[in-house]
């Protein structure tokens, strides 16, 4: 959770009073096992349309890491009858805007459109379910492409390469949870068109799919488009996924990474052994982190950035630096980011961030500041179910990961349910000296550099 500004939160909170949201859904499967949900919001002429799909980094195979993020730019490469470029004309021309993502567990596409337009998100998201253009030219183009991305974006930017390889390589034990998210070169170059297409086959199956359409529609109509656009898409046998497991953690672990690019220091402090998704542990660290985290009057913010006056920027998560409370999925790590000021050591910052966490598991947390994580969190919800598009992505998560979109009405019950007590006791036996792991990130001298 990133430190937002709680007097925002505040505002759009008692704007909407106590924000009982209740947000339409309909959720249905279609015969070929592609799940679907609706959402309709007519106060705008605006529709999203997300499609995810159940593969991600860790479905990788060892001689394949990032694959996944490879076949995420293989899929604007151009379909049957779309070729290269058209759904992005069809979409920008259309007044509308695309992506996609990869995460470790799923990945995304997306189009936001005038509501009007649906039709054409969906007939351009079945074209490429059912027909991708997969050739030896599109394949080596979108290799290289990859790389540039990560040259650009990874190689040649402070911190990212610590956070994205080294960190997980220090907190994981599993080769499935600990490899590198976008992967190496010499595993690009290993792929071949027909890792492509036997990739594509397994895991881009209407029945590995998830598709949500959230914003101004009129489900009727909306269902018409979808069956005769998707419904004829052939099925394929469910793809299994690696044991991910990890053994337990018995000892702590630390790592000193130099980063060449990197002008001030940073820490990542992590614990390792998170519960499992939805328990009342899940919730209880949930809110943990907002009470750590969660706007300028949280704990560390106070504590680090406004009282000692030693960090600049705090951030953290469930699942850090890759996954959030709605994509988390077990095992991962509970992790702090500190970027600080360079009059201080790594080893200070680590001890002010145990001195804060420690508070917590002696102390406890007060009932009024409990409270102010619930007011925090809830307004955060409010301000994603007004957006179509983070709507519909919160709901694809839910359905994907839960088979449950109507948590988006329901989940915040048992957030809000948690006690001090539970926190406490979450905080005690999350926070256990064993279950820590330290990357510090530290300027390299001019002449040296990693």
């Amino acid at each position: 959770m990133n430190t937002k500004t709680l007097a925002l939160a505040l505002a759009t909170a008692a704007t909407l009073a106590a924000a009982d949201l209740k947000i339409p859904i309909e959720r249905y499967t279609l015969k070929n096992g592609m799940r679907i949900v609706l959402s309709a919001d007519n106060s705008a002429p605006v529709v999203a349309v997300y499609v995810i799909f159940g593969v991600g980094a860790r479905s990788e195979e060892k001689g394949r890491t990032g694959f996944a993020h490879l076949f995420e730019h293989m899929m604007f490469q151009g379909s049957e009858n779309a070729p290269k470029g058209v759904l992005d004309k069809l979409v920008e021309g259309n007044g509308g805007m695309l992506n996609g993502s990869t995460h470790p567990d799923f990945t995304d596409y997306f189009e936001v459109l005038p509501s009007n337009k649906l039709p054409v998100a969906l007939w351009l998201e079945a074209d490429r379910m059912r027909g991708l253009k997969i050739t030896k030219e599109n394949l080596d183009n979108q290799r290289e492409a990859v790389k540039q991305e990560r040259r650009l974006r990874m190689d040649n930017q402070p911190y990212v390469t610590a956070i994205i390889d080294n960190w997980p390589m220090l907190a994981y034990r599993n080769w499935g949870n600990s490899h590198s998210l976008i992967g190496s070169f010499e595993d690009l170059n290993a792929a071949t068109v027909d890792d492509v297409a036997r990739f594509f086959k397994t895991f881009y199956a209407p029945n590995n799919a998830v598709m949500v359409v959230a914003g101004d529609i009129q489900a009727a109509e909306a269902k018409k488009w979808i069956e005769t656009y998707f419904a004829d898409i052939p099925p394929q046998p469910q793809p299994k996924h690696p044991d991910l497991a990890e053994p337990a953690q018995t000892e702590a672990r630390r790592e000193v990474y130099k980063d060449k690019f990197a002008q001030v220091p940073a820490v990542v402090v992590g614990y390792t052994g998170t519960p499992k998704r939805r328990s009342p542990e899940y919730y209880a660290i949930l809110m943990i982190d907002a009470i750590l985290t969660g706007g300028e009057s949280s704990r560390l913010y106070q504590g680090l950035v406004k009282g000692r006056q030693s960090a600049i920027q705090v951030e953290a998560n469930l699942g850090w630096p890759f996954a959030g409370p709605a994509d988390y999925r077990e095992p991962a790590v509970y992790a702090i980011n500190v970027v600080h000021k360079p009059n201080f050591t790594g080893a200070q910052l680590v001890a002010q961030v145990e001195e804060e966490l420690g508070k917590l598991v002696k102390e406890g947390v007060p009932a009024a500041e409990l409270e102010r994580a619930r007011t925090f969190l809830r307004a955060q919800r409010v301000g994603e179910m007004q957006s179509s598009y983070r709507r519909a992505g919160l709901l694809a998560q839910y359905e994907l990961f839960d088979s449950n979109p109507d948590l988006v009405n329901t989940e915040m019950e048992s957030l809000f349910a948690v006690t001090p007590a539970q926190v406490q006791a979450a905080a005690k036996k999350l926070f256990a000296p064993q279950r820590k792991n330290v990357l510090e990130i530290v300027p390299a001298p001019k002449a040296e550099g990693k």
